[in-house]
């Protein structure tokens, strides 16, 4: 043990009269505890200044001085520390002891009355120290947080710093080659940072959540606020992350049928809180809509953003138009964007009467982190993501506006050619709690992501196995050991997560498959990616999200 650490956890004692200290120290050190007796109580604020596990303080030690320094540094405790004292007393309650009635003052206080046996007093001693332990295991958490945190915005400001250089230099470039290179340099600073930023953000959240639980029997008040700011920063970085990944189509799709008369009306009423009163929604719907393909949440999103733009676009209010049609776009048209096909696509329009962009704020609308708004009204991610999501979708994005006249910005999607098959709802609110001995395998490469993945899994009821790659996942899965679901990371070191599931679905036909991932290349998209019986979450994700998922695929 360091110096530092027997500091920490030592007892002071303060019993000026009698043979108590002397008592006390020689049953503390037979019962392998470290104590040091101090003479009096400027002496014992002295050492305790320097660390102390808990105090040991005779009641008639209290008598008769300034009390001030003591009480100060109880005060100023810093909001992890909640310093255990025993407080030695006479038989006979407050009449003959004083100094007990000082007990609200000192704060965690338990009282022995003299004379006491060895036994109870190395309890009181063994259950203090273990409390004391559990501060400090809050305090390095949060000291682990406070730094987590700092990387986590230095990192935040040289990826923006990149990305504005990246930007500027592409500005003089032709308008396709700017684009393609744009595309390739944020695309390869986003996605190369974006699996182990995640885990960070992952670990930090998780910590964040465990740590409120495990303090929720001390004292939280001032914890609180910094659990809340610690989860309001890691949850605006992992916004900033996927909205980057959007942008740089790197993010992981869930492309299906999408009704998008259907998801423009059920978002009418969000929609309409969104805006000023003194604009008119107008929703001018197709009766004859084909089915889009994309992912609904990613489409939700970028509606709302549309909104929100042509919103900010006309403060003194006006008429703003959401508009569903379709359209065929033939090889003219399609052959100058590499990556749209001539076809059917169903295009969702937002216009606005409101202020309109010049030319030259057209051609970089697009751009990530460009905005024409002031700072600290927007992060000029809105555009880029919608651009990002169409391309990644196979569809397209464009903008017509006028100055004075207003902005019409159209999305393209593909139409879906393929059977509809009726999604069948599972109630998971009211899904059954694990069963015995249904049991999980947890391959994860990141330990903080394990354990927090566990903690959830405990907590749920399942047993759970775990491996940190896919090389040791692989004999648990050749062997007798049940296993109802297995949990992997996709971007493991060496054989991937989805190698590991068809290496696991030959020695288990049946297996299921829970996949989570903060960055995989080939997990784009999940319609080619995922077999059924399997299903993927992104990092960061909340425990809800992760005890849903849990509990849906392994009632299936």
């Amino acid at each position: 043990m360091s110096v530092v650490e027997a500091m920490s956890e030592r007892a002071l004692i303060l019993a000026p009269l009698g043979r108590d200290s002397q008592i006390a120290l020689m049953m503390l050190n037979e019962a392998g505890f470290e104590g040091l007796v101090t003479r009096d109580l400027v002496t014992l604020c002295s050492e305790l200044a320097q660390g102390a596990g808990l105090l040991l303080i005779s009641s008639e030690a209290l008598l008769g001085c300034d009390l001030e320094p003591l009480l100060g540094l109880i005060e100023e405790q810093p909001a992890w520390s909640d310093l255990p004292i025993v407080l030695l007393t006479h038989h006979g309650g407050p009449e003959q002891n004083p100094a007990s009635r000082l007990g609200p003052q000192l704060g965690n206080v338990t009282f022995l009355e003299r004379p006491f046996h060895p036994v109870t007093l190395i309890s009181l001693v063994t259950t203090a120290l273990r409390g004391r332990r559990r501060q400090y295991e809050a305090r390095d958490r949060l000291i682990d947080l406070s730094q987590s945190e700092l990387r986590l915005q230095n990192t935040l400001e040289t990826l923006e710093q990149q990305v504005e250089e990246r930007t500027a230099q592409l500005r003089h470039n032709e308008e396709a080659l700017r684009q393609s290179q744009k595309m390739e340099a944020v695309g390869q600073l986003t996605g190369g940072i974006a699996h182990d930023f995640n885990n960070m953000l992952t670990g930090i959240i998780g910590s964040l959540e465990l740590l409120r639980r495990r303090l929720a029997r001390g004292r939280t008040d001032d914890l609180d606020g910094l659990i809340d700011l610690g989860v309001t920063s890691a949850n605006r970085a992992a916004g900033l992350t996927h909205r980057l990944l959007a942008f740089s189509r790197r993010q992981s799709l869930d492309s299906k049928p999408v009704n998008m008369n259907t998801l423009v009306v059920s978002m009418g009423e969000l929609l309409q809180r969104s805006i000023n009163e003194s604009i008119q929604l107008d929703m001018q719907l197709s009766e004859d809509l084909w089915v889009a393909e994309a992912d609904p949440n990613q489409l939700e999103s970028a509606l709302l953003n549309l909104v929100l733009n042509a919103r900010d676009a006309m403060p003194e209010g006006g008429k703003l138009v959401v508009n569903t049609s379709n359209q065929h776009l033939d090889k003219g048209f399609t052959q100058v964007h590499s990556n749209l096909q001539p076809g059917d696509y169903v295009v969702l329009r937002v216009t606005d009467t409101g202020c309109g962009m010049p030319e030259g704020t057209i051609t970089r609308a697009f751009d990530p982190f460009f905005t024409t708004k002031p700072i600290g009204q927007g992060t000029g991610l809105g555009l880029s993501m919608i651009y990002g999501f169409s391309k990644q979708s196979h569809g397209h994005v464009t903008i017509e506006s006028e100055v004075g006249n207003g902005t019409t910005v159209s999305l393209y999607l593909p139409r879906y050619n393929g059977a509809l098959v009726e999604d069948t709802l599972i109630d998971i609110a009211h899904a059954p709690h694990a069963q015995d001995g249904e049991t999980v395998l947890i391959v994860e490469d990141d330990p903080a992501v394990r354990v927090l993945v566990s903690a959830v899994l405990s907590e749920l009821g399942y047993a759970f196995v775990e491996a940190g790659d896919a090389d040791s996942a692989v004999p648990i899965l050749d062997s007798g050991q049940r296993i109802d679901l297995l949990i992997s990371d996709v971007g493991l070191p060496g054989m991937n997560g989805r190698q590991l599931a068809e290496i696991g679905r030959q020695y288990r036909p049946d297996l299921k498959v829970l996949f989570i991932t903060g960055y995989a290349e080939h997990a784009a998209v999940r319609g080619g990616f995922l077999d059924p019986g399997m299903q993927m979450i992104t990092k960061p994700f909340t425990f809800d999200l992760l005890t849903a998922k849990v509990r849906e695929m392994i009632r299936i």
